[in-house]
């Protein structure tokens, strides 16, 4: 008996003492699922008597568009005018919001409403979901052992996504042509809030195909791009190209100058031809003259050899007769 109200008096002390410990809860509502401007963002609900509760809207890339804090009743109840819905601009275009009700007291608990910011308000025209859109960006072709940079694009509702790419991209991974996969969970690095890019070296020659994975509020989008890797880049076989290009316009100069100087031996041959043919000629002119001269020489010569072979003959008869 004394042991029963012992621990009777045990609990009441115990629930004085934390009057809230069974009485902890936190609901919230909104007044819509999609609102479209003018219209007014009615946040209610209960959490604990005169409670301080942090109210944020989040806004399709996942930044703070309103930020408030307020007081639950004394009963518990709250209901508060957390935003009206301006025009659509860069700062708040349409698209999926998040509104999130935070407790200061219950061990920081929170809930969440995903709303929708449209130019209308059916919503069986308009559902109220996320979309994930992931774009990989990868060279087409890439030389083995020489670093590619492979850049992505996380986007919800038109709007860059994303903060830590461990988180975002934390199940991404290349295809090797050998059939193993890599994965690339810690190698991506931010350039921009959803903008992201991973330098890899390929090892292998083949296809890699890079797979990207992103996750983000629970909803998951897949981007996938193609780099076929070769024993040498295009850069190394531009500049054989181009190495090659240079020896043939020294070629082919080479070959000008060469074409050049036999054209001007071909002009060279043809003058020595002429003056051959020339040469030719003045040498057959000359053997005539010489024919024509020989001829008359023997003309002249005939009559004197003629002379000296009578002479001769007449000292021979002379002689004779003396004996």
């Amino acid at each position: 008996m004394k042991f029963q109200i012992i621990f009777s008096i045990f609990v009441v002390l115990l629930i004085s003492s934390f009057p809230n410990a069974f009485s902890e809860g936190l609901e919230v509502f909104t007044n819509s699922n999609v609102y479209s401007p003018a219209h007014n963002l009615q946040v209610y609900g209960t959490g604990l008597p005169e409670e301080n509760l942090i109210m944020r809207i989040f806004a399709p890339d996942e930044s703070i568009a309103k930020f408030d804090q307020i007081t639950t009743e004394s009963d518990g109840t709250f209901n508060h005018s957390l935003l009206t819905w301006p025009q659509p601009s860069t700062d708040f275009p349409y698209g999926t919001y998040t509104v999130e009700v935070i407790s200061t007291e219950q061990n920081g608990i929170s809930k969440k409403i995903d709303v929708k910011f449209s130019s209308t308000t059916e919503l069986r025209d308009v559902p109220v979901e996320r979309h994930v859109n992931t774009l990989v960006f990868a060279p087409e072709t890439a030389a083995i052992n020489q670093p590619i940079r492979v850049f992505v694009q996380t986007t919800s509702d038109g709007l860059l996504i994303g903060n830590d790419p461990s988180e975002l991209l934390g199940t991404t991974h290349v295809h090797l042509p050998s059939g193993i996969s890599v994965p690339l969970t810690h190698s991506f690095k931010t350039l921009h809030q959803g903008l992201y890019f991973v330098d890899y070296t390929p090892i292998e020659e083949g296809t890699h195909v890079f797979h990207v994975v992103a996750f983000s509020q629970g909803t998951t989008s897949h981007g996938s791009a193609a780099t076929t890797v070769l024993s040498q880049d295009l850069g190394g076989i531009s500049e054989q190209i181009i190495r090659l290009n240079s020896i043939l316009d020294a070629t082919s100069e080479e070959l000008d100058i060469l074409k050049s100087e036999i054209e001007g031996f071909d002009a060279t041959l043809e003058q020595a031809s002429n003056k051959i043919d020339e040469s030719t000629v003045t040498i057959s002119n000359s053997v005539e003259f010489i024919s024509e001269a020989s001829s008359q020489l023997n003309s002249l010569l005939f009559p004197i050899i003629a002379s000296i072979g009578i002479i001769v003959a007449l000292q021979i008869a002379i002689l004779a007769r003396r004996r």
